[in-house]
């Protein structure tokens, strides 16, 4: 099924977000360019499955793992690989690559962009392969880096399970350049789709492994802190090898596409090639400059690795929290990386500053509400979603706390999606990268205090380190608001002036009608949890999206009574749609 076929809402924005480069493209132009607005819309259906089926993975884990001895060895063994993926793959490769790609087929040819692409390829598998074998050799020094606080069982565990993962980082390197690849070709759905085919293998496969290794079912302590019996054990690989499985089943459903556009295979190799220095040397800085967020969460991995139970509690949070940011945020931003990098390549500077502006107004308008909804409402929506099995009430209280500390930075989190590759786009690298540096410094600084405050709060016989975990998820998000900042001033400067005031006019009116939503939320949940209590199943769903719906009720009247532009054109689209 290729892209064309994907429906989605022709959403009309700000006239800046859509792709200036239609009106007057070139007539030798590559492929044909979708709107940042349309192109954000196809990813973010295709975001919308692939999060509510990372949801499902992880009601799996919660429902059979829960949050303890198991889950902390699981997310520290897939912590490394996938954060070296973010380093390597997905966040820098990709806008390295994205940008010199375009450069290619505007400036040469299809064939040296075709060959480009092989070079990146095959220079991938070579590197990516080595860094592998050296990680599956050294992987209990890794995990005795970033898990210092573990038992020596717990570590043995996580070491096990990271030697059968670290393979991942190769299948979904070779997997983000082939997104690459088909972005570039205004194909946005199928690679934006390829994360759901890692869920749903994931899951499959890794339920069906663990119950194949365990001997047909597992039964783990309720304790957290108690060391699981074998059965238990091998149950939790099972799930690593199926999400090893997932990893390959990324890349190989996008192999169809890549073909389908004229990609061949070519086995050529060369460091000294013109456009792989060009990718490298975006690539180098961009290495850290994309990947703060995934390298602060490396070091709150070490910083809470002698708490237990809060690997998982983080982790849930934290899968919470990338929800909307992949909804909108990395929608958002996917689309509109191909098109900030021909609008740099072409110097058209003012069409430019109109899609990071407009971009980021529609970033906001989508985030700021679903921080604020994630804040007043994350106890019922993590007592829907998680609470059951070995997933208690004391694991839904410290998620729900913990995910009010990552909440907080979440529309920074997003914007940054925006901001970063547009550096990328005008050749800077290196200030996102020095930013970054900074940002991880004052993670580690402001993670250890804020943890030893926090830790004096919520201390009982079950959580003897009180909310220790939730000034670290608070210490990432106020890095990421920092981080956002810098980028934003810093790119003002750059590019003359950045539509500051359109920036925010926009977000005062979308956090005051927030703040009507927050209100709304909180007051009718309340009504209702005090009145029937958490109940059952049913009661569960009523008390998470009742007030959901009230609230986005409120967002809504508030939002048009203020006369939020992004909104009434949103509105005037869909409109227009139904009305044909």
């Amino acid at each position: 099924m290729s892209d064309e076929n994907l429906s989605s809402p022709d959403i009309e924005v700000p006239e800046s977000l859509t792709d200036p480069v239609q009106a007057e493209a070139p007539a030798a132009k590559p492929s044909k360019q979708t709107s940042v607005a349309r192109s954000a819309g196809i990813v973010s259906i295709a975001v919308m499955f692939s999060r509510l089926l990372g949801l499902v993975r992880e009601m799996v884990f919660a429902r059979y793992f829960g949050a303890g001895f198991l889950m902390d060895a699981y997310v520290v063994a897939f912590r490394i690989p996938n954060v070296l993926r973010d380093l390597f793959a997905e966040g820098a490769l990709s806008v390295a690559f994205v940008k010199v790609f375009t450069d290619y087929q505007i400036n040469k040819s299809e064939k040296d962009a075709w060959r480009l692409a092989s070079m990146v390829f095959n220079l991938l598998a070579v590197i990516l392969s080595v860094i592998c074998i050296v990680g599956i050799i050294f992987s209990k020094q890794f995990v005795a880096l970033i898990a210092g606080g573990f038992s020596p069982e717990k570590a043995a565990l996580a070491t096990t399970m990271t030697q059968i993962m670290f393979p991942f980082i190769l299948l979904v390197a070779l997997a983000a350049v082939a997104m690459g690849v088909l972005n570039t070709k205004g194909i946005f759905g199928i690679p934006a789709s390829a994360s759901t085919v890692f869920n749903v293998v994931s899951i499959v496969f890794g339920l069906g492994m663990a119950y194949w290794l365990s001997g047909g079912g597992w039964v783990s302590s309720n304790d957290k802190d108690a060391i699981p019996n074998g059965a238990s054990q091998w149950a939790i690989i099972g799930m690593s090898i199926g999400t090893l499985i997932g990893g390959g089943a990324q890349l190989a459903m996008q192999v169809p596409s890549l073909l389908k556009i004229g990609f061949r295979f070519s086995p050529v190799l060369s460091f000294a090639d013109e456009g792989i220095r060009k990718v490298a040397a975006l690539m180098a800085p961009a290495i850290l400059g994309t990947s703060a967020v995934q390298i602060n969460v490396m070091i709150n991995t070490s910083l809470v690795s002698e708490i237990g139970g809060a690997q998982g509690w983080l982790n849930y949070a934290f899968r919470l929290m990338q929800f909307p940011i992949g909804l909108f945020g990395v929608a958002v931003g996917t689309a509109a990386i191909p098109v900030m990098s021909r609008l740099a390549s072409e110097g058209k500077t003012k069409d430019l500053r109109d899609t990071i502006s407009s971009s980021m107004n529609l970033v906001f308008l989508m985030t700021l509400p679903s921080a604020c909804g994630l804040i007043v409402l994350g106890e019922p929506i993590i007592r829907l979603i998680y609470e059951r099995g070995k997933f208690d009430a004391t694991a839904t209280n410290m998620t729900a706390i913990a995910l009010v500390g990552y909440s907080i930075g979440l529309t920074g989190y997003a914007a940054i999606k925006i901001l970063s590759p547009a550096f990328y786009a005008l050749n800077d690298a290196k200030t996102p990268m020095i930013i970054a540096v900074a940002s991880i410094a004052v993670n580690f600084g402001g993670g250890y205090l804020l943890r030893e405050w926090f830790s004096h709060y919520g201390v009982t016989p079950e959580t003897p380190h009180g909310y220790g975990h939730v000034g670290v998820a608070l210490a990432t998000s106020l890095v990421a608001l920092v981080n956002f900042f810098a980028l934003a001033l810093i790119m003002r400067r750059r590019i003359k002036r950045l539509n500051g005031r359109s920036i925010a006019t926009s977000f005062a009116k979308i956090a005051v009608a927030s703040a009507a939503l927050s209100v709304v939320c909180y007051g009718s949940y309340r009504f209702l949890f005090d009145r029937y209590g958490a109940g059952g199943l049913s009661m569960r769903v009523i008390e998470a999206f009742l007030p959901i719906a009230l609230g986005g009720a409120a967002f809504i009247i508030v939002a048009k009574l203020l006369r939020v532009t992004e909104l009434e054109q949103l509105f005037g689209t869909f409109r227009r749609k139904f009305a044909r």
